[in-house]
């Protein structure tokens, strides 16, 4: 009797079956702008990335380590952007929309996958960076197609058991609402919010899994780029200290917008910010950033321009 009770409390307890994301509900007139320019922000993410991947793929000057892990940031791209977008537009043009929880989980568990990945994906391009200019002589042994193939697997799996480990911890919560999220996606924390399970020990299962996540990545990045800083500083001539820091400048540029808005969303308590402004940043990393990473590779490189004129001569 006691077993069928709990069974009982846990299927009145868990009686959240959609949410309703709020999105930024309170546009008015700028509506309409603002759909307009996500929808052509949406495009041109996917076609810039798309077109870098398509360049890779019919270039032969394309075929180094570097541009294969640039692809893999495209895809990352293409699937946040893919992810988030289209609920986004639907929340602006009707100002929110529903979700089931079931679909909610699922889009956070895209979004963790492809975030966790390009976090990982970026320090081996550093490291790749690193080899290129502090050890030129090692480098074509070292990052050879064999290791950047495995380590593209490995970051993938990476990606996916954290994923898993946050989706396991999750089906393990009771949901009893509220059914709101005021957010334009779902998020840990919000759906963390909707359940009425004590989920002290799943935050401190999130900061440990979050920290390893995001910091071993962002420690490799910081050492590979003091050796790199150090050896160009011993570089005698300008034009090669130019040289050497170009091949590396994208990267950098790259790392430093996508690590300075998650340091600013998840580092910094909630309290510290308002609503609207965690939105902003949210939509900088989910919507902006994949838009503006292949225009950085692309407009500053010249093999990629090279490669892109060939192909409209075709």
């Amino acid at each position: 009797m006691e077993i069928q009770q709990e069974k009982a409390e846990a299927i009145l307890m868990n009686n959240v079956t959609s949410v309703n994301l709020l999105g930024f509900s309170n546009l008015q007139s700028f509506k309409i702008p603002f759909f307009s320019l996500l929808v052509i922000i949406y495009c041109a993410t996917i076609s810039g990335n798309l077109l870098i991947m398509t360049l890779y793929l019919v270039s032969k000057t394309l075929q180094s380590p570097m541009y294969f892990f640039i692809t893999q940031l495209s895809l990352c791209d293409i699937l946040v952007t893919t992810d988030i977008v289209p609920t986004l537009l639907l929340t602006v043009l009707y100002g929110g929309s529903t979700m089931t929880l079931i679909g909610c989980i699922i889009q956070f568990s895209f979004f963790t996958v492809s975030g966790s990945s390009e976090c990982f994906l970026l320090s081996v391009m550093s490291y790749d960076r690193y080899l290129a200019i502090c050890n030129p002589l090692r480098y074509n042994s070292i990052m050879n197609h064999k290791f950047c193939v495995m380590s593209i697997n490995v970051i993938w799996l990476v990606g996916f058991i954290v994923m898993l480990m946050y989706v396991i911890a999750v089906f393990r919560l009771y949901f009893c609402g509220p059914h709101i999220i005021d957010h334009f996606y779902c998020d840990l924390e919000p759906i963390l919010q909707l359940s009425c399970s004590d989920t002290s020990i799943i935050h401190k299962q999130i900061f440990i899994i979050g920290a390893l996540n995001g910091l071993c990545p962002f420690i490799i990045i910081v050492m590979s780029y003091v050796y790199i800083v150090i050896t160009i500083l011993k570089i005698p001539s300008n034009t090669g200290r130019h040289k050497a820091f170009s091949t590396c400048s994208s990267h950098l540029i790259v790392v430093s917008i996508l690590y300075g808005t998650l340091i600013i969303v998840y580092m910094f308590p909630t309290e510290g910010h308002s609503l609207i402004l965690s939105k902003i940043l949210s939509l900088s990393y989910t919507v902006v950033t994949p838009l503006l990473n292949p225009i950085i590779y692309t407009l500053r490189n010249k093999d990629f321009k090279e490669a892109f004129h060939k192909l409209k001569l075709v």
